[in-house]
């Protein structure tokens, strides 16, 4: 029988941080994970979509255990002052979802200057990981779940003298480069967490196509020409509803069989039921883990382990 949320266990007494709960995969992985019991920290940046999202989930499960943190991961200020309010309340983070996300959008930069893409859907959650990992190592068996798409397969590894694509830049190349680290920043989390023999593991999603505000915002905001238009229509007709878009990071996050390293995707790519994909090493990818690593630490001015984390 394909996977589907009736298979994820109880997990009550379980903490689950997931980023852009307020919307889309992230309020749809919210509303299962608290459904099977666990204390969902809904991190988001839009407070009142957050309150919306929050009492919804409340209206459908009652019992539901939830909280509010208000994260923007274009601000390392905002993601460090996020992981400082969730560790001052829970002393574990057994799942951590690394969700939230931009796509094909017009050249900007964050706050701290980064390239907008790179800067949300990775660096942010880079320092953030960084944030919680004592409270991640401290769960009895923690997964970290980083979110992907099929666009790494178009992405380029990121170029340690040019991160931000200063004279480079398009929209659909930033996304395959954010994209393609968040692939390579699970595969090289896990050989960390081997390599200092933590029970914690690492996986990676894809959530395939589903309707989602990805691909209106991407529209709406100018910068994806044909190629938003095109999914945007693709996802209107073909693309799966977000509870079912959602599954390949719930059963990466939930599913006692997974294992550290893996990577969770729709059987048919774009669609179909969550199962386990092969992790396609391409030639170079050691070194380019490595560089990212070198670079995200450059950047955002944090490892991932500190001395107190060894």
């Amino acid at each position: 029988m394909p996977w589907n949320a009736s298979d994820i266990p109880d997990l009550s007494g379980r903490v689950a941080v997931v980023t852009g709960a307020n919307g889309g995969l992230g309020f749809e992985s919210a509303k299962t994970l608290a459904a099977a019991g666990a204390h969902v920290v809904m991190a988001a940046r839009h407070q009142q979509k957050a309150r919306d999202a929050y009492d919804t989930i409340l209206e459908e499960h009652p019992s539901a255990s939830l909280e509010i943190v208000e994260l923007d991961l274009a601000s390392l200020d905002s993601v460090r002052s996020a992981a400082s309010q969730i560790t001052d309340g829970h002393a574990v983070v057994d799942i951590l979802m690394n969700n939230a996300g931009l796509m094909a959008m017009p050249e900007r930069r964050t706050s701290d200057g980064f390239e907008m893409q790179l800067g949300v859907n990775h660096l942010g959650h880079w320092v953030l990981t960084a944030r919680l990992m004592l409270a991640i190592i401290a769960a009895d068996a923690a997964r970290v779940v980083t979110v992907t798409s099929t666009a790494h397969h178009l992405g380029r590894r990121i170029d340690r003298d040019n991160p931000n694509l200063e004279g480079k830049y398009s929209p659909w190349g930033a996304y395959g480069q954010s994209k393609l680290a968040n692939y390579h920043f699970a595969i090289g989390l896990q050989r960390e967490f081997d390599e200092r023999r933590l029970v914690a593991t690492s996986l990676v999603a894809h959530p395939g196509l589903s309707r989602t505000n990805l691909q209106v915002h991407a529209v709406a905001q100018g910068g994806a020409g044909r190629g938003g238009h095109f999914w945007h229509r693709a996802a209107a007709r073909t693309g799966m509803d977000p509870a079912d878009g959602a599954l390949p990071q719930l059963r990466a996050a939930t599913d006692p069989r997974a294992r550290g390293g893996e990577m969770y995707a729709p059987r048919f790519m774009q669609a179909g039921s969550p199962v386990r994909r092969p992790i396609l090493r391409r030639i170079g990818m050691t070194k380019s883990i490595d560089t990212l690593w070198e670079v995200s630490e450059r950047l955002t001015g944090e490892p991932l382990f500190d001395s107190s984390s060894e």
